[in-house]
């Protein structure tokens, strides 16, 4: 019997499934099962209350920024340089290229050394200085630098932006200049002679850049610049200009109708016209471009009719049919009266119909530049120049007549 008991009863006392698994499933049908309750806010819901409030705790605040790394290029002048992506690189690309934008944000892009300086000397407010290496900002006067905020970038970034064929790695953002705002060098004010001039339909930015800088050289008071010209904030007008633009003051984006309230008292206009008085009459609904000259006049004097006397045809041709006639003369004839303004008009589309109108009402003159028969007309920008110079040579020449009839009358005593 024990033997039974010992072979049989530990058998007979064990539970079915009391094996391993058997344990497990023993264990499991012990366990209290998990009572699954709802949501606290649908719970409420169904109750037709109104939601609980979610119980305060700790806000999950955003990872603040990475810091910037700063350093010194002087005492008190801080940079940052750029992070890979950063936005206010995309801009200057914007500001390049587009002239809303520009116009709208009051903002341009000026690049190059010199041409920052200038600006900021002549008083042009800084926004933003990209620069490569730190030796660009200390050719830079620090005062002024001071109000921008400095960024250095790479240098291979700077290529990609600049149009230029070798970037000097120096790039800004300024505040669109103001001419009347603006401090212009004491020398270019000394040097300054009662000649303005007027750019009229000048569309190609090499040749108004390039006209403005004849314009500073030549010492011009002022600088007109009507619409239906190229904007002279655009970087290639910026760069033929060569710091022009902070040298004296230009008068952008001007209507006909505003542009004598802009001239000095008394002022005579001239236009420089490429037309031929001695060559025979052409069906053109434009008169010449102002860039060029025909052949010397045979009689100066004479008034010379801007198209022939044919029955118009077209719109065009009877807006033009009541264009005043102006007594021509060539350039280097004494025609610099103080003060005088030069109208130059564009290649393409030459002088309009308001410049003509302008210089009649002024009692101003044709201005031609004889050139070799079978030239069509010089361009533009180099017709500014010739024109200007001879302007200025002229009023210098009458100034110094009036300085020895002054020193030659006697003082009454």
């Amino acid at each position: 019997m024990a033997a039974l008991g010992r072979v049989w009863g530990p058998a007979l006392l064990r539970p079915r499934g009391a094996g391993p698994a058997g344990r497990r499933g023993v264990r499991a049908l012990r366990r209290s099962p998990v009572r699954v309750l709802p949501p606290a806010k649908k719970k409420e819901e169904k109750a037709g209350a109104a939601p609980a409030e979610a119980p305060p705790g700790p806000r999950r605040e955003r990872p603040p920024p990475p810091a910037v790394e700063r350093s010194a290029a002087g005492p008190g002048l801080w940079y940052e340089k750029a992070a890979p992506g950063d936005r206010r690189l995309g801009k200057v690309v914007t500001i390049a290229k587009s002239k809303k934008f520009r116009d709208n944000h009051g903002k341009v892009l000026l690049e190059g050394h010199r041409l920052i300086k200038d600006a900021l000397e002549a008083g042009a407010v800084p926004q933003t200085l990209f620069f490569s290496t730190v030796g660009h900002l200390k050719e830079l006067p620090e005062a002024e630098i001071k109000r921008a905020s400095l960024v250095k970038v790479k240098f291979e970034d700077i290529k990609i932006w600049s149009d230029l064929v070798t970037p000097q790695g120096l790039l800004g953002i300024f505040s669109k200049p103001d001419h009347a705002k603006m401090s212009y060098p004491a020398t270019q004010l000394t040097n300054s002679l009662p000649l303005l001039l007027i750019c009229d339909n000048i569309r190609d930015p090499g040749n108004m850049g390039t006209i403005l800088r004849s314009a500073a050289g030549a010492g011009c008071e002022k600088v007109l610049i009507t619409k239906g010209c190229v904007d002279p904030w655009e970087p290639k007008v910026l760069r033929a200009g060569m710091g022009a633009h902070f040298r004296l003051p230009i008068v952008a984006n001007l209507d006909w109708e505003s542009v004598p309230s802009n001239l000095p008292a008394g002022t005579q206009v001239c236009v420089a016209d490429n037309k031929d008085p001695g060559a025979p009459a052409k069906a053109t609904s434009v008169p010449g471009g102002a860039g060029g000259a025909g052949s010397a006049p045979d009689n100066t004097t004479a008034p010379v009719k801007s198209r022939p006397e044919a029955a118009p045809e077209h719109e065009d041709e009877e807006e033009m049919a009541d264009i005043p006639e102006l007594a021509t003369l060539c350039y280097y004839e004494d025609w610099a009266r103080t003060p005088v303004a030069v109208v130059i008009g564009g290649e393409t589309h030459g002088l309009s119909a308001d410049a003509l109108h302008l210089a009649a009402s002024t009692g101003g003159k044709r201005l031609v530049i004889p050139v070799v028969p079978g030239v069509d007309s010089l361009n533009a920008a180099v017709a500014a120049a010739i024109v200007l110079f001879e302007g200025k040579r002229q009023l210098l020449q009458s100034h110094n007549k009036q300085e020895d009839v002054r020193q030659k009358v006697p003082v009454a005593g």
